[in-house]
């Protein structure tokens, strides 16, 4: 058995972060090791967050320990936490990295972790490259890089991206699904419950809203289906149900929606989408679209697998290696006649061509696997100490 700690967002903060960090926490705990996280008091200052609120008004997870401690601004802050996990003697810790504003805290905390001469750090990196490029971004993640022994990615483009910084282990473990959601319902109850049309095709833009993942791309595509030439596909009614919070200013989206003349297509739940309900979004859609410009990996790839939910999303980043062409779902390149295409294409197909694909493919993106591979590389990163 082996303590572990998790460094990266847990309850009270919000969002897919924190619930990835409690579900892993919870697949350790299952494999018979101690496991805590320790999470952040600020995460972000108030300034920098583009989102309504930081924290969430659920309960937290039971059966897991979180502490928290980090302050993302505050070097003395660092110094203590870091000195802190270091005392507590973990085998293993295991740190989130996804934006390069955290580099310098997670650096220097890593780097007090790392004179105890025995804590394994292992980096699940969800980016290497951001989305958005801001000054200090490859310096930052220098910084937090040297402090590791071992990487993790989920997809070829962040394993590519960290190739070109550092040579250190590195193993590319698929995105685990997630199962902590509650169990499917039916796509009946999930409309009743949301109060959603009962018999309309409905298709989902599900996560927060920001440039990088293509929302304007997909209004204009819902905008070309009503002239597509194949409209009795999908009898007519299409609604698009946006379910996600503005990470930006929401006036260029309205504006278009009503440019495009498609108000009445459109349904916006873009409010912060909690816990309890992300199942009845993903249940009550036909059809869950990503028309991202650009991406790594995405959390929401696994929801729409386990809720065996057939998906359209563009051929850029990691997207196309998890959804394969025609079986779990169709590709499109990041353009709105393409993302039209697709659509009309599913509903043309119909959802049971895609349902056995998804199901065989929820195999093997278990926890389990995640755990496993995280151990074997602390392991092979102490083996290469040894020969050295």
């Amino acid at each position: 058995m082996a303590k572990v700690i998790i460094i990266g967002p847990a309850h009270p903060l919000r969002g897919g972060l924190a619930t990835f960090d409690h579900r892993l926490a919870k697949a350790f705990q299952e494999t018979g090791h101690e496991c805590a996280i320790w999470s952040f008091a600020l995460q972000y200052p108030a300034f920098l967050f583009p989102g309504k609120s930081q924290f969430t008004e659920e309960p937290a997870p039971e059966g897991i320990t979180i502490h928290t401690r980090i302050n993302s601004i505050n070097p003395l802050n660092w110094i203590k936490t870091g000195n802190a996990i270091a005392k507590e003697s973990p085998d293993i810790v295991v740190v989130r990295y996804w934006l390069p504003f955290m580099g310098p805290a997670l650096g220097t905390i890593l780097r007090r972790i790392r004179k105890n001469k025995k804590t394994r750090i292992i980096c699940i990196a969800d980016n290497i490259t951001p989305h958005e490029k801001r000054p200090g971004d490859k310096p930052f993640t220098r910084y937090f890089i040297k402090a590791c022994d071992g990487f993790i990615t989920m997809s070829e483009k962040v394993m590519t991206d960290l190739r070109t910084l550092t040579g250190k282990p590195a193993q590319l473990v698929p995105h685990p699904l997630y199962d902590n959601f509650g169990p499917p319902v039916s796509m009946k109850d999930a409309r009743a419950h949301l109060g959603l049309p009962p018999d309309d095709p409905i298709i989902l833009f599900f996560g927060f809203i920001r440039k990088y993942k293509g929302l304007d791309l997909l209004l204009r595509a819902v905008s070309d289906l009503r002239s597509h030439p194949d409209p009795d596909s999908y009898q007519g009614n299409l609604k698009l149900l946006v379910a996600g919070e503005f990470y930006e200013d929401e006036t260029a989206y309205q504006n278009l929606i009503d440019e495009l003349g498609i108000r009445e297509m459109v349904i916006l739940r873009t409010n912060f989408i909690p816990d309890s309900e992300v199942r009845y979004y993903l249940c009550a859609a036909n059809l869950l679209v990503q028309p991202y410009r650009n991406a790594t990996q995405s959390g929401v790839t696994p929801l729409a697998y386990y809720f065996e939910k057939p998906m359209v999303v563009t051929n850029v980043g990691g997207l196309p290696s998890l959804v394969p062409h025609g079986k779990s779902g169709l590709i499109a390149a990041p353009d709105a006649a393409a993302i039209a295409s697709a659509v009309a294409e599913f509903f043309k197909l119909g959802e049971n061509h895609f349902i056995p694909h998804l199901r065989a493919g929820k195999e093997k993106y278990s926890w389990g696997n995640l755990v496993n591979a995280i151990m074997d590389l602390a392991r092979k990163t102490i083996k290469d100490d040894t020969q050295k």
